[in-house]
């Protein structure tokens, strides 16, 4: 069944490691095809990627959008979440899911899976009163 996307004017998307920005009016894409993609809010760049929990993410959607270099993000993803547990044990459960998609070749639902994470890391930077990064993301904004 094709996958329909509403781009709104000047929204870019990114497909199969290409990005597409629509610079007319409102459209919809269809596509027939199993493709790779990201819409902008799904996209963290390499800059943003600063904490242990958001270079998992990063890493992740690295290997979804990169199939030359698939193996390589996969492996860093993977690291990444082992140091994670090991420096947060109580996130034992969100790390297992990740580990379980990726190991499925599931790579967005293991970028999906990775909101919970960057939810748990922030949560325990927060208890320690220290780098609260959404508070800072949502400044940069403004």
């Amino acid at each position: 069944m094709p996958l329909r996307i509403k781009l709104p004017s000047k929204e870019r998307i990114i497909i199969n490691g290409a990005v597409l920005e629509n610079a007319g009016e409102a459209t919809t894409i269809v596509l027939h095809n199993r493709a790779d993609i990201l819409r902008r809010k799904e996209v963290m760049s390499e800059q943003d990627a600063q904490s242990p929990a958001r270079r998992v993410y990063y890493a992740l959607q690295c290997a979804y959008m990169f199939e030359d270099e698939r193996p390589k993000y996969r492996q860093m993803a993977v690291e990444f979440l082992q140091q994670y547990e090991s420096a947060a044990p109580s996130a034992g459960d969100v790390v297992k899911k990740i580990r379980s998609e990726i190991e499925k070749g599931s790579l967005y639902n293991a970028l999906r899976a990775t909101h919970p994470l960057i939810e748990h890391e922030t949560e325990r930077f927060k208890s320690l009163g220290i780098w609260p990064m959404e508070e800072e993301a949502e400044g940069e904004d403004a």
